[in-house]
């Protein structure tokens, strides 16, 4: 039975409408006829079960037989990356595969040292490409929470927003505290957030600021990862000792 995502959707009544890119997907490239059940989830935990019953010109109609509970909350830790935008698609990798490991949140965020430079509309563009990848992302995973993805224009709002229990800085500049050392000393936390530079790194005018905020600047020792895989497996890592990653249980 294929599955299909629509965030915001309500799920609620006896029937569901669908339009846009995904009527047209799920009609013009799928050819769904009448009477094929379905999969629909709304991207924030809720999930049905349902059959076609009318396909139109722009709109096709679902039937709901069958409804499912919201998610449990509290499986797992409230997951934000913080991301400096890397260089060319590097950014839809990092989502592809943080979504796939259960984020809830990545915000890119415009780095002193990004290469890339995201202003006025091209921002609106592609932070609604980004979301179309965690949607699709989530879909195949079979996640029943679709992440959100937004912009912060810089470190200092990073700074300002996170209020996460944990909060970290992945800094190349950092010799002291290693990242095993504050995760061993940690319990249980209800929410993480992390913060991983472009290529460049992060400057130390940055770092300051981070600090400022909370975040506590870490190392991985002599281990140097990409920007495309720190952010990986970071969220890896989170979810192995305080998440569901391993255990049993519905996908979130």
């Amino acid at each position: 039975m294929r599955r299909f995502i629509l965030p915001g959707a309500d799920l609620s009544g006896e029937t569901v409408e669908v339009r846009g890119d995904l009527f047209r997907h799920m009609a013009k490239v799928l050819r769904l006829k009448i009477d094929t059940c379905v999969q629909l989830a709304d991207g924030r935990g809720c999930e049905c079960t349902g059959i076609i019953r009318e396909i139109g010109r722009e709109s096709l109609r679902v039937a709901i037989t069958r409804r499912c509970a919201a998610a449990p909350s509290g499986a797992a830790p409230r997951i934000t990356l913080y991301q400096g935008v890397p260089k060319g698609d590097k950014m839809e990798l990092i989502l592809q595969k943080c979504t796939e490991l259960g984020v809830t949140e990545v915000v890119p965020f415009q780095a002193a040292r990004s290469v890339s430079r995201i202003t006025g509309e091209r921002e609106a563009e592609k932070l609604r490409r980004w979301q179309r990848v965690a949607e699709e992302a989530s879909r195949q995973a079979g996640r029943g929470v679709v992440p959100t993805v937004r912009f912060a224009p810089g470190m200092g709002a990073v700074a300002d927003e996170a209020d996460h229990d944990l909060r970290l800085l992945l800094w190349e500049e950092e010799r002291l505290t290693g990242l095993r050392d504050i995760l061993s000393a940690t319990p249980l936390p209800e929410s993480i957030a992390v913060i991983v530079g472009p290529e460049g790194g992060i400057s130390p005018a940055e770092a300051d600021l981070a600090r400022r905020g909370g975040f506590v600047p870490v190392t991985l020792g002599r281990r140097i990862l990409r920007t495309e895989t720190a952010g990986i497996a970071l969220v890896a890592i989170f979810q192995y000792l305080f998440g569901d990653l391993g255990s049993a249980g519905p996908t979130t």
